[in-house]
């Protein structure tokens, strides 16, 4: 994990920040989601029919379920030291290459894009955020997305 304080972060732009440790994604977690959303598309739940009838012969978890990870892996790879507060201020891009099946695991790879200090008290900084698969040549997910830090 990378510790850097908010003045230094620009330091560190057009780099990569590092790798969160891998996740597993549990159809249990698809199903808690699938429950939350209310998306119950059988690709995600039906194991029997997916086994059968899916491209990915497997039940696959929602894009979103991986895109609404990137903040839990990307805690584990950058501490932005000098802040009070840190939010997700969005996503500029998001694009859902590969799917995740079940049991797979995931990890994110951090690359800082850009920092702008706004004010005295918030700095955006723009990270490229990419999840992999375990063993697969595509990402599940590359995400432009904006954390604002508040001082």
């Amino acid at each position: 994990m990378l510790t850097v304080q908010l003045d230094d972060l620009a330091l560190h732009k057009n780099s990569v920040i590092g790798h969160s440790p891998w996740k597993t994604i549990t159809q249990e977690m698809i199903q808690a989601f699938a429950d939350a959303t209310g998306d119950h598309q059988w690709i995600h739940l039906d194991v029997e029919r997916a086994r059968r009838e899916s491209p990915w012969k497997s039940t696959v978890a929602h894009g979103y379920l991986t895109a609404s990870l990137i903040p839990l892996l990307n805690q584990q790879v950058i501490d932005v030291q000098g802040k009070s507060a840190s939010i997700n201020y969005g996503l500029n891009k998001l694009r859902f290459p590969a799917a995740v099946k079940a049991g797979a695991q995931i990890r994110s790879k951090m690359e800082l894009l850009d920092v702008s200090r706004l004010d005295d008290q918030r700095t955006l900084a723009t990270y490229r955020t990419t999840v992999e698969i375990r063993g697969e040549d595509r990402p599940a997910c590359v995400a432009e997305n904006l954390a604002m830090y508040i001082r």
